[in-house]
C-alpha cells in the first residue's frame, strides 16, 4: 500500500513538469514574438492554476480517508 501511495505522489508531482499547456490563441500570440520568456511565464502560470485544485482535492480526500479509517471498528 505504501508503494502505491508513493508512486501516485511521485506521478502527481512529476506530471506538471511534463505538461506544456496553452490554448490555441495564447500559443499563436506567443510564438509570433521573439522573446520566449513570456511563453515560459504563461506555461508556468497555467501549470500553477491547474495544480492547485488537484492538490486541494487530494488533501481533502486524504483527510476524509484518515477520518474514516480512524472511526472504523477494525
Amino acid at each position: 500500500m505504501k508503494k502505491l501511495v508513493f508512486v501516485i505522489i511521485l506521478f502527481v508531482f512529476l506530471l506538471p513538469e511534463a505538461s506544456d499547456a496553452q490554448c490555441a490563441m495564447c500559443r499563436a500570440v506567443l510564438e509570433s514574438g521573439e522573446e520566449q520568456s513570456a511563453a515560459k511565464g504563461i506555461n508556468n502560470g497555467i501549470i500553477y492554476l491547474m495544480a492547485i485544485p488537484y492538490i486541494l482535492v487530494g488533501a481533502l480526500g486524504y483527510f476524509i480517508y484518515k477520518a474514516l479509517r480512524k472511526n472504523s471498528p477494525a
